[in-house]
């Protein structure tokens, strides 16, 4: 009975994360992104699955290499902060180009590169998680 109880608390854990980590990164798009999606905007589609998939990169790597939901949320927590940084160094490193901008016109090419950048850096993160 204790592993079904477990396994269900984690679950539970893990959507919570995955809805936070989604909830915050509309947060730091200067348009609404559902109301986008809404619009049919593929380029805002695009980018948003790629945080989407980033974010449960790093969580599932997070729960399969800890047996702890205390240490799971931590490195969550810790691999969130770096795709969150890696987000801004993006933004700064291509500075003819404002991101939010782009995706908000629907410019595809700017929406599959920023899901790339999300994922890869979600690989490359999870790759230190312990």
């Amino acid at each position: 009975m204790t592993v079904v109880i477990n396994i269900v608390v984690s679950v539970i854990c893990i959507i919570v994360l995955q809805l936070l980590g989604m909830l915050i990164f509309s947060w730091m798009t200067r348009f609404n992104d559902m109301e986008e999606l809404k619009k049919g905007n593929v380029a805002v589609g695009l980018a948003f699955g790629g945080k989407f998939m980033a974010t449960a990169i790093i969580l599932g790597i997070s729960a399969y290499t800890n047996s702890s939901i205390w240490h799971m949320m931590l490195w969550f927590a810790v691999g969130y902060v770096c795709l969150i940084v890696a987000y801004w160094v993006f933004e700064l490193a291509t500075p003819g180009i404002r991101i939010s901008e782009h995706l908000q016109k629907g410019n595809v090419a700017i929406g599959i590169l920023l899901a790339m950048v999300f994922i890869g850096t979600a690989f490359a993160i999870s790759s230190l998680i312990i």
